[in-house]
């Protein structure tokens, strides 16, 4: 067959590259942030600097697979945004064939985060949403490809306070064999008196822990 040794030479190509680009940007995590000022007595926020959609987190990811800078400023009154170096990426591989490169089934990215923050008395709402892609590798069939992704609220210690688990879902095909994806979400949760919002953190990662990853 060799359209399909085409294909697999082609997809063992596309992954190669993305993963020399991922290791030549480093593990820093681009973010378009918006921390809204006012403190913890002055009620709710009311300036933005970007807002968190999924048209702007798909667009970000779009323009750009890998870790590179960010877009918007960094604020110590909105928690940060955090993916673990070790987790900003997920190979799924075909059974007993992990680390096999030309095995890949596909690889999921995450490659930009957001997040928006109001502060009311000592309640903080953080409006959070990352993107990514995913990427069909030389064993991948297509169709639609759903990861598990787990996002926690950390607080000042790094003890988790909230915690969530979903799925990204992004379609691909030999034709197409990269898929975007995009999810935003709302978390609530008090301050403890002489904490401030910019010593908690969002962790936001792949859950590894399903058949074939590596």
């Amino acid at each position: 067959m060799p359209g399909r040794h085409a294909n697999t030479q082609r997809y063992a190509l596309i992954l190669a590259g993305v993963t020399s680009a991922g290791i030549l940007a480093g593990c820093g995590l681009g973010s378009f942030t918006s921390g809204l000022g006012g403190g913890l007595g002055g009620g709710a926020a009311t300036t933005e600097s970007a807002k968190v959609t999924d048209d702007e987190l798909l667009a970000a990811a779009r323009g750009d697979g890998a870790f590179n800078g960010s877009l918007g400023e960094i604020s110590a009154n909105c928690p940060r945004i955090v993916v673990p170096a070790r987790d900003n990426n997920v190979t799924i591989y075909e059974s007993g064939r992990a680390g096999d490169a030309l095995a890949v089934m596909h690889r999921g990215e995450l490659s930009k985060t957001a997040r928006e923050c109001q502060i009311e008395g000592n309640r903080v709402t953080v409006k959070y949403g990352f993107s990514g892609r995913v990427l069909l590798g030389p064993k991948g069939r297509s169709g639609l490809i759903a990861l598990p992704v787990k996002v926690a609220v950390n607080d000042a210690k790094r003890e988790p306070i909230r915690a969530e688990n979903m799925r990204i879902e992004t379609a691909v095909s030999l034709d197409k064999p990269i898929g975007y994806f995009s999810a935003v979400r709302t978390v609530t949760f008090e301050l403890p008196v002489g904490s401030r919002p910019g010593e908690f953190e969002i962790n936001v990662s792949f859950d590894r822990n399903i058949p074939g990853a590596g």
